[in-house]
This record gives structure tokens, sequence and C-alpha cells, in this order.
């Protein structure tokens, strides 16, 4: 099944939130998980505040991570609840 692009983008936001929340919190992490290019990884990190979602890099430029510091409008455990799906339309593999 084909999904539009502003579905994928939104699910992309959502799914990378979770996993900075979850503690797959840095943009290697991230690449590692989903395979995703490195650009990809840090504009859909910058695009969180695009959802009112606040995202935060906490440490040193070589050491630090991402961190929530509020969801906004968007509710976690419904994220959490519908994780196996978002995962099925981007085509990534569940954080385990």
């Amino acid at each position: 099944m084909t999904h539009s692009k502003t579905k994928t983008s939104f699910y992309r936001r959502l799914y990378l939130a979770h996993l900075i929340s979850s503690g797959i919190n840095t943009v290697p992490q991230i690449i590692e998980l989903t395979g995703m290019p490195r650009r990809t990884a840090q504009d859909t990190i910058t695009a969180l505040e695009e959802l009112a979602i606040n995202c935060e890099f906490v440490g040193a430029t070589k050491d630090g991570a991402y961190k929530i510091n509020d969801w906004g409008a968007i509710n976690p455990l419904w994220i959490k609840g519908q994780l196996k799906h978002i995962c099925e339309v981007l085509a990534y593999p569940p954080p385990e």
C-alpha cells in the first residue's frame, strides 16, 4: 500500500520522537536502527518543532544526545500503541 508524503513525514517525526524518548537519542543510533540517511535524521529532528514537540540537544557535540522536553499536543502513549503500524508504514524495524 502506498502512503502519502504527508502521512509518512508525520509518522517519521512521531517515530523519531518516540526513539529519542526511549533512549535511542543520537543521530548515529537512529541511523543504525532505521538505515535512514544522516541528513534525513537531522532534518526530521529539527522538524519536531513544527509539531510543537520540544526537543533539545543536551551535552557536548561529540557525546551529547537529544531529549524530548515537551510533547505538545502529541500523546506519546498513542504512538507507543501504534508503533507497529507506524513502523510498517515507514518500513522501519520496530525498536526492541
